[in-house]
């Protein structure tokens, strides 16, 4: 279990309802300084799938990022792990201290396909906010992701309230990167995503990277190509909704891909799809370039699932290694 020196903050929150990032918190002792985290964080899950050691992937890779998934609700609007597990005393606060010794960082995503989503459990702007700050004050934060998929994208209401809940956040922390994940067609991010993308161009949002889950099409497809033709999509969304031209807007956003088979029947995303996409973001200096997930950068064994391996032949770490050559 990770130690924690406990600071109280010199400056007190006095207006009605405001957002203090500088509140009591439970700082870490070790935090990486100059990293800039998020770029290239492969989604590591310590709920389930076997976890791989994130020092290992490290020295094995060169990746010095993750993103650490999935924070939710336990039914009210209290973040914790998978809605059960606290933020502090566990494993995700062992891993972050152990990421950050070796020279690491970590972005903390919320969200996710399953669980209770914070946008709907907690039902005001100030509220979800509040929720997004206590993580961020837990771990001193210099990135989170927002992975806005399943329920937590259905309504308007609940779009907007992100939208909301996040402006008071980079108010209250103005050098937080913000990114967005969500799910993608071929063409683009689905219907609600577009929606949620205009009601932040037109709060003057500033995200860092708009991120499409660019896998899970309804049929089988080339991936490499056509992941860049839904970033394309993306980022023609992203342009019009910010009024940026092509170049500013492909900087805004970036690919959440997935490693081996994916859910969808047939559909396979090779490590040479890999390589097209690193080619991609590369030319286009995209905000990010990460996939789902570390658990499963390696082939199957007896006995092993979908959620801990990647289902085709491979080496250990062959996926990672391509993503910890993306540097913006």
């Amino acid at each position: 279990m990770s130690r924690f020196l406990m600071r109280r903050a010199l400056v007190a929150c006095t207006a009605a309802g405001a957002l203090c990032a500088s509140s009591t918190v439970a700082a870490p002792a070790a935090q990486a300084a100059t990293l800039p985290v998020g770029i290239n964080a492969p989604y590591l899950y310590l709920g389930w799938g076997h976890p791989q050691n994130p020092v290992g992937v490290m020295k094995a890779t060169g990746i010095k990022q993750f993103t650490l998934s999935f924070i939710t609700s336990g039914g009210t609007c209290n973040p914790k792990w998978d809605g059960s597990r606290p933020l502090q005393g566990g494993a995700e606060e062992k891993a972050i201290k152990n990421i950050r010794a070796a020279g690491g960082d970590v972005v903390a995503s919320f969200g996710g396909w399953s669980g209770n989503k914070l946008g709907i459990s907690c039902t005001t702007p100030t509220a979800l906010a509040h929720a997004y700050q206590k993580v961020i004050s837990a771990y001193r934060l210099k990135a989170i992701d927002i992975n806005v998929e399943h329920t937590e994208d259905d309504k308007p209401v609940v779009r907007q309230r992100i939208v909301d809940a996040l402006k008071k956040v980079k108010a209250a922390n103005p050098s937080l990167k913000v990114y967005i994940t969500f799910s993608g067609r071929s063409d683009g991010p689905v219907l609600a995503i577009r929606d949620l993308i205009k009601r932040a161009g037109a709060a003057r949002l500033p995200v860092t990277g708009w991120n499409i889950m660019a896998f899970n099409f309804a049929t089988p497809h080339t991936m490499g190509t056509t992941t860049m033709k839904s970033a394309d999509g993306l980022k023609n969304v992203v342009a019009a909704a910010y009024g940026l031209k092509s170049d500013a807007a492909y900087r805004r956003i970036g690919i959440s891909t997935m490693n081996g088979k994916t859910d969808m029947k047939g559909q396979t995303i090779s490590v040479r799809n890999f390589r097209t996409m690193l080619g991609y973001a590369q030319r286009h200096h995209l905000a990010r370039f990460t996939f789902w997930s570390v658990n499963r950068d390696r082939s199957c064994t007896p006995g092993s699932d979908a959620d801990s391996c990647s289902g085709v032949k491979q080496a250990q770490y062959d996926y990672t290694k391509v993503v910890a050559r993306y540097h913006g």
